[in-house]
Formats: structure tokens, C-alpha cells, sequence
């Protein structure tokens, strides 16, 4: 049994099937994860994050990164195949709800496992930083045909 600050495989295995989902199936592009790795307590984000807080029956973080040309094409195919060239205020929103989409699917998926979560407000990081946590991430990088996204999660079961 993993200890109270280890993240569990179904817990990973129900972010990855809602984010895969996500891209697939509400943006219509083509992605698949590769191995997931161990970032530590600390990373470092590419251009634009979506962080969105986790409490409930897990607490933690669901982090969200992509270079800026994978953002402007998600914000460009939300808006039915625009060709988005700057992130404008309604870019920012369009990013803040692929976060709230992953999010969300993560939620549903997460119950399978009878955890039971809520997803804080998502907030938009512009810029590449070093995000840290007490509790060590795991990253889920997932490739696709518009650019590749790493999900980065540190949740634990709360006491």
C-alpha cells in the first residue's frame, strides 16, 4: 500500500485518461503520453500553465504547461479554426477552460477510484517559472500533432 504521500497508479491512470480524452475528443487532435517521469519536488514549466488547486479526498495541484504556439493553436481550434497569432483576453479565457475541461474530466475520472474531488478556479501562468511543492510531482508528458503538453500532478490522499 503506498504511503500517505505517494501518488497511486490508478490516481495517474485517471488524469492521463481524462486529459487524453480532453484533446481528443473535445479539440479533435490526435495525442498519445509517453512514459510519465518523476519531477521531484520541483519543476520548471514551459511558456503558459493552467494551475488548478485539488481538495477533497486527494489534495494537491494539476499543472497544465505548453509552449505558446500549442496554446495559440488550442485557443485557435476552440474558436472552430481560427488562426490565433497572440494570446488576447478571450485566448486567456479559452486557456483557462481547456484547464477547467482537463480538470473536470480529471474529476469524473477520479471517482472510478472513490476519490472524491473538487477543482479550484483555474489561474494562468504566462512566462516559464519553477513551480514547487512540498510533495513531489509526477509529469505526464502527452505529444500531439499541435505540440506537446506535460500535465504535472502532486496530490496525496488527505488525513
Amino acid at each position: 500500500m503506498p504511503s500517505s504521500t505517494q501518488m497511486e497508479a490508478n490516481h495517474i491512470n485517471a488524469i492521463t485518461k481524462a486529459a487524453s480524452a480532453i484533446v481528443q475528443e473535445h479539440l479533435g487532435i490526435e495525442a498519445s503520453f509517453s512514459t510519465p517521469l518523476k519531477a521531484g519536488k520541483q519543476f520548471q514549466s514551459s511558456d503558459i500553465s493552467v494551475v488548478m488547486g485539488v481538495n477533497g479526498t486527494l489534495e494537491g495541484q494539476i499543472i497544465c504547461s505548453m509552449e505558446e504556439n500549442t496554446a495559440l493553436s488550442i485557443v485557435g481550434t476552440m474558436m472552430g479554426g481560427m488562426e490565433i497569432s497572440k494570446m488576447d483576453d478571450m485566448g486567456w479565457s479559452a486557456i483557462q477552460e481547456f484547464g477547467n475541461w482537463v480538470a473536470g474530466k480529471a474529476a469524473s475520472e477520479l471517482t472510478n477510484t472513490s476519490a472524491v474531488i473538487d477543482i479550484s478556479p483555474p489561474v494562468v501562468n504566462e512566462g516559464v517559472s519553477t513551480f514547487r511543492m512540498e510533495q513531489s510531482f509526477i509529469t505526464l508528458p502527452l505529444q500531439s500533432t499541435i505540440g506537446n503538453f506535460y500535465i504535472h500532478v502532486s496530490m496525496r490522499p488527505t488525513n
